[in-house]
């Protein structure tokens, strides 16, 4: 039985965004015919997915913001905080099943249940702050995954990687001022590409002064410049911190092809990143990585660049 796992449920389709919304069912759709395609349904085991407890989503979110997200959902709003965040009466339960099926990934892991797993959930998380949704995403799956590692599994070194086109603004506040946690995040110059957010010289704050990285490119930036930042920067930093378990925001928007984006990767260039994130975590973290979905709009891309990303994560 293979120790590689994949989470993808047919309800994270359920957060219904609307028709023309980039981050649309469609998404997931195209990823599972995909991975079905190819075989690699077959090939990876598959997990149920649970809610995550109230009591978890406090470690990231606000009672306030939870409070008011279920009542924006059960009062049928269009959109919480932002008209790009829209919502369905559905959305704030299928936005915990996804935050749960990423955080039940992180304990599968830590245990030792599986040595890597690819978690395809929607609604994304990287963006959504401790009081707000921002960027189509209502909980900080990511985030909420890390902070159960610390809680549960005492885990002292953790790395968040981000290849997402947008900053992980709601994952580096999260963690700013946590030197257990080292963000690293490459993206669009936010002079240029939203958040606005992510600039370089946004190091942390407090004690965890150096535990964030922003690696920021100008527009129409490629391969070469992700293969630079990788390796002159990323690989000796994550060596230097010696992560006891890797988690990938995995965006896969930085592609020439996607529409949100304006950087110029290749399909190659996910398949590298890919290796190298599993030779990090081969070589630091007793191979423990969890990879979660976060952006990515054009169907074409995500239909080749996810499966060769698991395949990848087999090892």
């Amino acid at each position: 039985m293979t120790d590689i796992g994949i989470l993808i449920d047919e309800r994270f389709r359920r957060h219904a965004t609307g028709d023309g919304h980039p981050e649309s069912p469609t998404r997931l759709n195209v990823i599972q015919e995909a991975l079905e395609s190819t075989g690699l349904l077959d090939t990876c085991r598959r997990f149920e997915p649970n809610p995550v407890s109230e009591a978890t989503l406090q470690f990231v979110h606000t009672h306030d913001y939870l409070t008011r997200l279920d009542a924006a959902c059960r009062q049928c709003y269009p959109y919480v905080d932002a008209p790009d965040s829209t919502i369905c009466p559905e959305s704030y339960d299928i936005a915990k099943l996804a935050a749960g099926g990423v955080v039940e990934a992180a304990r599968q892991v830590a245990k030792g249940g599986f040595k890597r797993i690819f978690c395809a959930v929607r609604p994304p998380g990287h963006h959504a702050e401790a009081n707000r949704s921002m960027g189509f995403c209502l909980l900080n799956n990511i985030a909420l995954a890390a902070c159960v590692l610390k809680d549960e599994f005492k885990l002292e070194r953790l790395l968040i990687l981000d290849f997402d086109v947008h900053h992980c603004n709601g994952t580096q506040h999260t963690f700013e001022a946590d030197p257990s946690v080292l963000v690293i995040s490459l993206h669009g110059h936010p002079n240029y590409l939203y958040p606005g957010t992510g600039f370089e010289e946004e190091t942390g704050t407090g004690p965890g002064v150096g535990y964030t990285m922003n690696i920021t490119f100008l527009p129409g930036a490629g391969d070469d410049d992700y293969r630079e930042a990788f390796t002159g920067r990323i690989i000796p930093a994550v060596a230097r911190y010696a992560p006891q378990m890797i988690l990938v925001s995995a965006g896969f928007d930085a592609h020439a092809d996607d529409p949100l984006g304006n950087l110029a990767l290749s399909d190659e260039m996910y398949g590298w990143m890919t290796r190298m994130a599993v030779e990090m975590a081969e070589r630091h973290a007793q191979g423990r990585l969890v990879s979660v979905l976060e952006g990515g709009y054009n169907p074409d891309v995500l239909s080749r660049c996810v499966p060769e990303h698991v395949r990848l994560l087999q090892g």
